[in-house]
């Protein structure tokens, strides 16, 4: 996982580190024309995309990224379910990223998510949640490493917009 060498914010101030999480939109959101959606509302707060592509996702990376969820009984539904259509997958860098984008897709449970996330927006149904993003700091290092290649990942200049570097 990508950590950017700290950014002070002031003299004798914090130091800020640079985060990448995995962002998927799920066969429901690329079938419901929402994809460009999760992207604009991630760009919105600052948040630099330095990965993407879409997929059919196969089976194999599919039951190593759901490998906790393997004992559950719709485990089978689910495998079936994200190989039933393509996935855009997307990786993020920002300061916080990984708990920052959690908060903005919101609940799994569409029921329980706040109006103004992504899935209390756009969510049907707690099987068909539009979005998924890394829960962790280091799951996320484990689900970039699963989805992308070192070669598929960009670094570039943010071109003077700090809104990823800098909080508040």
């Amino acid at each position: 996982m990508f950590i950017a060498p700290g950014v002070p914010r002031a003299a004798g101030g914090p130091t800020w580190t640079q985060e990448r999480t995995l962002v998927a939109v799920k066969p429901d959101g690329v079938q419901r024309r929402l994809v460009g959606t999760v992207i604009q509302r991630f760009e919105r707060r600052g948040f630099k995309l330095v990965g993407m592509k879409m997929l059919q996702a196969p089976e194999n990376i599919l039951a190593e990224h759901y490998q906790d969820l393997q004992r559950k009984p719709f485990y089978p539904a689910l495998i079936s379910y994200m190989s039933s259509g393509p996935v855009v997958a997307m990786v993020w860098e920002g300061y916080n990223v990984v708990r920052a984008s959690r908060a903005m897709i919101g609940h799994t449970d569409s029921t329980e998510a706040a109006p103004g996330t992504i899935r209390g927006d756009f969510s049907i149904h707690i099987s068909r949640n539009i979005v998924h993003a890394s829960d962790s700091v280091e799951g996320a290092r484990r689900e970039i490493q699963l989805w992308f290649q070192n070669s598929e990942l960009v670094n570039w200049a943010d071109g003077g917009h700090h809104n990823s570097s800098y909080p508040g």
